[in-house]
């Protein structure tokens, strides 16, 4: 409740409409002739604003990232539903920008609601805005880019822009119930600088080893360009032993953390590193809920086209997730159809269905990742014979009712 003003009580703005339709009746059957009103004119009618203003249920920020720039949108939800987006303005991506970002949302929303603000994955250029929102106590959501494109198809939206993309995201955030973001523990964030780090390793070798080769094919190959190849081949290579080294330690050190590095490693094709990986790129599992969710967040999930009889496109998975989890599962994938029995048979019953071995493996894929959340979840290593297991109990079941 406001304070009393001549004797009239002003309700405060989202109270019920009636009582301050009321109020304000009363009011003016009250003025005597010769009263001076105009103040009290804008007094009415200001009552009568507050009166037609709606309840609001929930406030979103919607916030598109990029390198620099930070664009965003304030919405709001009704009581009666509705959507509504009536605040925009663009901040720099920096830490003085996400200081005016805060001030601004907050003179512009209502203080008794909460402000969940949310935004896309970009690579790594939105952690620092979330980290920065998380320590001040609001509720962050990030959603992947394919929950956002596929929400964008929904609106009637021709035009992609980053004023679109936050509205988009806004609205997102306004009809869908988000988990909050939590920070990733120091231990996987560090695991994750590394991993990637040791990516990025390989692939600068493999381009410096075909490049090595070429000059060698050469007819007339320059000993000294050589030399400074294979100078730099011997560098990545000291370097690449350097993070694993860390990799151990690091493990060694944390107790927690090795006992889950020993757990996924009993899967077959999964190593140290591949691990390492996806307990990185996942925080642990921390906001997974489900294989699907997780196969969703890697890139994994299927996209399929298809209309009536005369259109049919081809399956494909949609990639449009963490490149750096679906890449790890690439050579564990191909290990362990060479020597596991039961994703040897998986592989080749893919492909005599459909005859594409490549499309076979990233399925082996799909299902080591999904079996790495089920081990992880169930504490239980994994066991080759579950399936011959599973058969035998059955027949004993089976013997014991007849």
């Amino acid at each position: 409740m406001l304070p009393e003003r001549d004797g009239l009580t002003l309700f405060y703005p989202f109270e019920f409409e009636q009582n301050v339709r009321n109020t304000a009746q009363l009011y003016i059957q009250n003025i005597q002739p010769g009263d001076k009103t105009k103040e009290d004119f804008h007094f009415i009618l200001f009552i009568l604003k507050k009166a037609d203003m709606k309840r609001i249920l929930k406030q979103s920020v919607g916030i598109d990232v990029a390198q620099k720039e930070l664009v965003v949108q304030i919405g709001r939800l009704n009581e009666d539903l509705s959507t509504e987006l009536y605040a925009y303005k663009c901040f720099a991506n920096t830490t003085k920008g996400f200081i005016l970002l805060v001030q601004w949302v907050l003179k512009l929303t209502e203080p008794t609601v909460s402000i969940r603000y949310v935004m896309e994955a970009t690579g790594v250029y939105h952690e620092s805005l979330a980290c920065y929102l998380a320590d001040q106590g609001y509720p962050v959501s990030i959603i992947l880019p394919n929950k956002i494109s596929n929400y964008f198809r929904t609106l009637s939206v021709k035009t992609i822009t980053d004023k679109s993309a936050s509205k988009a995201i806004t609205l997102f955030g306004l009809e869908r119930k988000l988990e909050d973001w939590k920070r990733p523990k120091p231990v996987f964030k560090y695991l994750r600088q590394l991993t990637r780090e040791r990516d990025q390793l390989v692939q600068e070798r493999t381009m410096i080893k075909n490049q090595l080769h070429a000059e060698q094919t050469e007819s007339d190959p320059n000993s000294s360009t050589l030399k400074r190849i294979k100078q730099r081949i011997d560098l990545l290579n000291k370097q690449e032993k350097v993070i694993k080294e860390e990799i151990d330690t690091l493990s060694k050190k944390e107790k927690e953390l090795k006992n889950e590095l020993a757990l996924l490693r009993t899967i077959p094709g999964i190593g140290t590193l591949t691990a390492a990986t996806i307990l990185a790129e996942t925080n642990c599992f921390e906001l997974v809920r489900s294989k699907r969710q997780l196969a969703s967040y890697a890139g994994f999930d299927v996209q399929e086209k298809q209309s009536g009889t005369s259109v049919k496109g081809k399956t494909r998975i949609s990639k449009k997730g963490n490149k750096n989890l679906r890449k790890a599962m690439h050579m564990p994938a191909l290990t362990a159809i060479r020597h596991d029995e039961r994703f040897k048979t998986i592989f080749a019953r893919l492909v005599s269905k459909h005859g594409i071995k490549m499309k076979a493996a990233v399925a082996v894929q799909r299902k080591l990742l999904e079996l790495s959340y089920t081990i992880f979840k169930s504490g239980l290593p994994y066991n080759k014979n579950y399936l011959q297991q599973e058969k035998l109990s059955d027949q004993k079941y089976q013997q014991q009712l007849a």
